[in-house]
């Protein structure tokens, strides 16, 4: 197969190809559960990779690391294989790098509470109106204070010292409620509970690391060890999309390329989705309407097209769609629906084949050269060249000790941030209650920064440090990655942030 040419995704009465020019138009991967989609997901992963475009997906039941080995020895992939009249068809493995946010079966995920912001941290922490308000109030003190907030031992030891000075604090920024203050105290012990500790660290994740390739040229796969993060729905969701909003944040405008330089596939997309807040699902569809833009293809891979809100299922211009079932009035609905979201095809009454398509088999409809939907037709999903199953134990080992970020992780850096300089300026340990003769919001503010708020004298820095393997930092690269930039007027120090990253829904300051 050649690796410059179209994708050929599956066959029917003709050969359903997608467009490499087209791929970052983003797509739909949907289906009942066992009909095939991950399988689909793995064909097209393999073939982006062949043409040298990097890949990112989350491995929620633990299967898709087989694209490390090769595969098609299964009597079912041989079989599938001579019924397309696949004459060039070989075993195929694929580059790919693994990643875990807990470390254990790939390199560790880790980001700063800073990168995240109020608005995804807010949800994470699954917080009312009330207590998101809170939260923002928080981390707009510590921006206009220069204090970095890194790890969950930040924003805790900030969060008690707001709580403990709420009065002085209430002029300036407006009402914080003590009981908004523990709720999230709270909720932060929860979080961390289920290994939070763990990702809010340092060295954060370079995102040029997702965009590799290896020798050959081909595009290293991205596969995010997510069967136990998937055990936290909404942690799942919003890790998935704060990736997708900082890759949107960081790279650079390109137009319209040959091929994307990286392909994004969001399973389980239903749970991005569900009990989602008006304004984060306004920005959902700005990042997706606008990402094309900078060369990065989207596809959700979920149940049912009706899992994705309209202004989103919109812009996914490339579909395959799997079977459905229809046990209730309203999975009958849901067929109807998904039938009428392709272009017609006179020779084929969409809606009854929905119901009746067998595993492997799909009703695609993909792009052609003018960015049109193709005409739905139903069609055999190609097999993939790659293994079918999850890897061993020492297969994964193997992959982490040759891999392009080997070593690159491994040492979690706990530089100086909120929590040391807040303890350096109180002078107590923090988490003991404060005392009747400690500081009140303005003495902490004249003991942190000399009288005033644009330095801050006496206290300890943070030193930058280079990640293991490569370069010490640059004073700049430091500030950048920490998201901060000092601005030297009277409004002191604004954190840098995304897009779902900052304060008041606001861009990236510039």
């Amino acid at each position: 197969m050649s690796a410059a040419g179209p994708i050929l995704v599956a066959k029917g009465q003709s050969e359903l190809c997608l467009l490499p020019a087209m791929a970052n138009r983003h797509g739909l991967i949907a289906g009942a559960t066992g009909t095939g989609k991950t399988i689909t997901l793995q064909v097209l992963a393999e073939q982006f990779s062949i043409r040298g475009v990097p890949v990112f997906l989350a491995d929620v039941k633990g299967d898709l690391a087989g694209l490390s080995q090769p595969g098609g020895q299964s009597p079912k992939v041989q079989e599938r294989a001579r019924r397309l009249r696949l004459d060039d068809f070989a075993p195929a493995a694929c580059p790919v790098t693994c990643w875990d946010v807990f470390g254990e079966n790939g390199h560790p995920v880790r980001a700063t509470l800073s990168e995240m912001g109020p608005l995804l941290l807010g949800r994470l922490l699954q917080l009312n109106d009330i207590q998101a308000g809170v939260l923002n109030l928080v981390f707009r003190i510590a921006d206009e204070h220069g204090l970095l907030l890194l790890d969950l031992k930040d924003l805790r030891a900030m969060m008690q010292y707001v709580g403990d000075n709420a009065a002085a604090f209430t002029t300036r920024y407006g009402n914080i409620s003590p009981a908004s203050v523990g709720a999230i105290q709270r909720n932060l012990l929860a979080l961390e509970s289920q290994g939070a500790d763990k990702f809010f660290a340092e060295p954060a994740l370079n995102f040029d690391d997702f965009l590799q390739t290896d020798a050959d040229g081909r595009g290293v796969v991205n596969i995010l060890a997510a069967d136990r993060l998937l055990q936290s729905p909404k942690i799942y969701a919003t890790f998935l999309l704060w990736l997708l909003s900082e890759l949107f944040e960081r790279l650079p405008e390109v137009g319209d390329l040959p091929q994307p330089k990286l392909v994004f596939f969001f399973d389980e997309a239903h749970l991005l989705f569900a009990d989602i807040a008006p304004a984060l699902l306004e920005k959902i569809e700005q990042v997706v309407r606008l990402i094309r833009s900078k060369g990065v293809g989207v596809y959700f891979v979920t149940q049912n097209p009706r899992d994705v809100p309209d202004n989103v299922l919109g812009q996914l211009g490339n579909r395959i769609q799997h079977a459905l079932r229809a046990f209730t009035p309203r999975d009958q609905k849901a067929v109807q629906a998904a039938a009428q979201t392709f272009r017609a095809n006179p020779k084929l009454d969409t809606e009854a084949a929905l119901t009746e398509l067998g595993v492997g088999e799909a009703l695609v409809s993909l792009l052609d050269e003018q960015g049109q939907p193709g005409v739905v037709e139903r069609a055999l999903i190609v097999p993939p060249r790659s293994q079918i199953g999850p890897i061993t134990p020492e297969q994964r080992r193997q992959l982490m000790a040759r891999s392009l970020v080997a070593g690159v992780y491994d040492t979690v850096v706990d530089r100086v941030s909120a929590y040391e300089r807040l303890a350096a300026a109180t002078g107590r340990v923090l988490g003991a209650p404060a005392t009747a003769s400690g500081e009140g919001a303005g003495g902490f503010l004249r003991s942190l920064f000399g009288g005033g708020a644009s330095s801050a004298p006496g206290l300890p820095t943070a030193v930058p440090r280079g990640r293991a393997g490569r370069q010490p930092d640059t004073l700049i690269e430091t500030m950048a990655k920490s998201t901060v930039r000092t601005i030297g007027s009277s409004i002191g120090r604004e954190l840098v942030r995304g897009v779902l990253g900052s304060l008041f829904g606001g861009g990236r300051r510039r």
